[in-house]
């Protein structure tokens, strides 16, 4: 899929959890009703790189092990055609500013809210939360779909 500026984009974070997934069908969903195209965002790190002391890795084999479990995961929430419909993009870094950066100049940012069940559902995750207050376009956060709630499949 190609970088059509003339439409309005929205950016999506996923992250393999429910919410993410639901967040992603919201995603889809609000960028058909706009005529707009969605982009897939996976942020990715290497263990401790922030640390004095990380271990060596081969940050090309995460990024491929990163995409190759969005692919999956686009086939899985979206089904062949629907992931076929978006663009993903993977990239290297905290996840909130990942995901702020992708957002520049789009029509919203969607991102999932991971509850931990009890009172603590009610409690934004530090993504959601560091996203809401310093994203330049409106935010989105989705919660997790009840267990055998909607199947992703409603237009």
């Amino acid at each position: 899929m190609g970088t059509d500026t003339s439409r309005p984009r929205v950016v999506v974070g996923v992250d393999g959890s429910p919410s993410s997934h639901a967040a992603l069908r919201w995603a889809v969903r609000y960028a058909g009703l706009i005529g707009g195209t969605v982009d897939v965002v996976v942020a990715w790190d290497l263990p401790g790189a922030y640390g004095w002391s990380a271990l060596a890795v081969d940050a090309d084999f995460d990024e491929a092990v990163a995409r190759q479990r969005l692919s999956e995961e686009l086939n899985d929430v979206l089904g062949a055609e629907g992931a076929a419909s978006v663009r993903t993009l993977v990239m290297r870094g905290n996840t909130a500013d990942v995901l702020l950066e992708a957002a520049e100049e789009a029509e919203a940012l969607v991102v999932g809210s991971r509850g931990r069940g009890g009172f603590a559902r009610a409690l934004l995750g530090s993504v959601s939360q560091h996203v809401a207050h310093h994203a330049r376009c409106p935010v989105v956060i989705v919660r997790p779909e009840p267990r055998g709630g909607r199947s992703g499949k409603r237009a």
